[in-house]
């Protein structure tokens, strides 16, 4: 009997696991957001990954290469977002560079002011990286306006 209840439970507790991973919400990726993050904390760069829903690069980025980046902690030192093209298109046009997508933006505030560096087209999770972490090692602001 007590073999039998400790299986049920190990079901039991498998399937709400998998049930709270079916109903979680992804992260907030709002510009808005992380536009006032990147403000607030100049140690912090603003990525933000402009594409389009009808972009089969720009899914991947979004469905695939981000989360992976974010679940392996790849984006906790920056401040991060997404821009749809369609739906926010004045947004996307201001921080695009050119007309191709997706780009993956990256701001770095220094003592002579934002710059900005981007990525363009379709990337591997492994660049995409290694462009934070370019962003991440460069030199920042020493006084922030706050």
């Amino acid at each position: 009997m007590f073999e039998k209840e400790t299986d049920v439970s190990s079901i039991t507790y498998g399937l709400l696991l998998s049930l709270s991973f079916l109903t979680s919400t992804p992260p907030s990726h709002d510009y808005a957001d992380a536009y006032r993050v990147a403000m607030a904390d100049s140690n912090r760069p603003l990525v933000v990954l402009v594409g389009a829903d009808w972009c089969p690069a720009c899914r991947q980025m979004k469905q695939t290469v981000i989360p992976q980046i974010e679940e392996q902690g790849g984006l906790s030192k920056v401040a991060f977002a997404t821009v749809n093209v369609d739906a926010d298109s004045t947004l996307a046009h201001e921080l695009m560079d050119g007309g191709s997508m997706p780009q993956l933006v990256m701001f770095v505030r220094t003592d002579t002011g934002w710059q900005r560096t981007q990525l363009t087209g379709g990337q591997s999770a492994s660049s995409v990286e290694t462009f934070i972490a370019q962003g991440l090692d460069r030199p920042i602001a020493t006084t922030a306006s706050r």
